[in-house]
């Protein structure tokens, strides 16, 4: 079994012929070829004309099992537990729903807090961070009808919420920063730095966020918290099938 598994890695790796897989292996020619002959017989391999081997469909199949057999909050928690014990804030673990950030997962913080979101319930995209996270790939098109979606719930708010301007002038540099904040666009003296949770294919697959109220979280704590924030998120794209 090791040296099946052995041949899988070295045709991820690149090994596309009976040579590569001897000089990546130390077996014989003869060896390489039963073990690969095996696999493809089992779907693990294919050859492909032209090119060679390469990883099969049902290595696929088992990645999709997989990750149906250990969803996102379950891989995620831990990596949660840890940032909320690292910052004291609140925790949020949220995925992409239509126009809308729907939460998974929530850590209260330890500074005696409460927000208004909750385990099941929905905001605009364009109103919270894990929500603007998740939208860092779109570009200004949908990041604009998104905008108008949340236009609506803020236009009375106090602060009153970005403009469209100055929406995409923040999208812009957090898509290019690759994290988001919650300038309290969403509720009140609240504030959020948010970063997307990428999976094997580089899609936003959820986002996660540490919140609090504006004098726990200044202008200056969050510049601090990003780049945590942003290796927790990658910490679990990693887990998720990410490249390094």
């Amino acid at each position: 079994m090791l040296r099946g598994l052995a041949v899988i890695h070295a045709v991820a790796a690149g090994a596309r012929d009976l040579k590569a897989l001897c000089a990546s292996l130390d077996v014989p020619r003869s060896t390489a070829h039963r073990l690969a002959s095996c696999l493809v017989q089992e779907r693990y391999l294919r050859v492909v004309p032209g090119m060679g081997y390469a990883l099969g469909p049902r290595l696929v199949e088992l990645g999709y099992q997989a990750r149906e057999a250990f969803p996102i909050t379950t891989l995620a928690r831990p990596h949660l537990e840890g940032l909320a014990a690292l910052t004291g804030d609140t925790i949020h673990l949220a995925v992409r729903d239509g126009d809308e950030a729907l939460y998974l997962d929530k850590i209260p913080g330890k500074k005696g807090l409460e927000m208004r979101s909750r385990v099941g319930s929905r905001m605009p995209l364009a109103l919270t961070g894990v929500g603007k996270a998740l939208m860092l790939d779109d570009g200004s098109p949908q990041w604009q009808a998104l905008h108008r979606v949340g236009e609506p719930i803020v236009a009375h708010a106090t602060p009153a919420g970005p403009t469209w301007a100055a929406f995409e002038t923040r999208m812009r540099d957090y898509a290019g920063k690759g994290y988001a904040y919650d300038l309290e666009d969403n509720e009140p003296s609240i504030r959020c730095v948010a970063a997307p949770i990428r999976d094997a294919s580089r899609q936003i697959v959820a986002a996660i966020s540490v919140s609090s109220t504006v004098p726990y979280l200044s202008l200056e704590r969050m510049a601090e918290l990003a780049p945590t924030v942003l290796a927790c998120a990658q910490a679990i794209s990693r887990e998720l099938g990410l490249p390094a």
